[in-house]
């Protein structure tokens, strides 16, 4: 089962989203300068239907739930996100991996967001050019086949000519 710590609403998480963000704990990634390392902890609430529930009908606006992690446990992940999808059709549902590839155990049915990569210290997070994580948008082609295309690009400040 997933643990998670915290949420808070972000309007940056997502690209043109008003984001609900859930941090799971006991992240097996491990990355060097990571921002939240205590997430690595297996800390925090076992996520519920009703904390879910709560949670959504609390942060009214939001257009996008994330979980932030979860890299332990991406079947749980998938089967939550595939909830909300089910029960709030209206909003967006994204994940932040750590791993570098997509977990066989999610069905992409369930997101409209996911980001891969590990963060690495060298190459900066999303929002620098030489990033090697990518944020994904996901879309769906057929009833068995989705594609992911890379957004990355959506975190760069563009800087503009005087």
């Amino acid at each position: 089962m997933l643990k998670y710590t915290d949420t808070q609403v972000t309007f940056a998480e997502v690209p043109d989203e008003i984001t609900l963000c859930i941090n799971i704990s006991n992240c097996p990634c491990q990355c060097k300068g990571c921002h939240s390392s205590y997430l690595a902890e297996d800390i925090g609430y076992w996520i519920t239907h009703a904390q879910i529930d709560s949670k959504i009908i609390t942060n009214r606006g939001i257009t996008c739930v994330c979980f932030m992690g979860g890299d332990s446990e991406p079947k749980e992940v998938d089967f939550w996100a595939g909830y909300i999808k089910e029960k709030y059709p209206n909003l967006k549902v994204a994940w932040y991996s750590g791993r570098q590839e997509l977990s066989k155990d999610i069905n992409l049915w369930n997101f409209d967001y996911v980001k891969l990569g590990p963060f690495n210290e060298e190459l900066g997070p999303l929002n620098s050019r030489t990033t090697n994580q990518r944020f994904y948008k996901v879309f769906h082609l057929s009833s068995k086949k989705s594609k992911l295309m890379d957004i990355t690009h959506k975190f760069w400040r563009h800087e503009t000519e005087d």
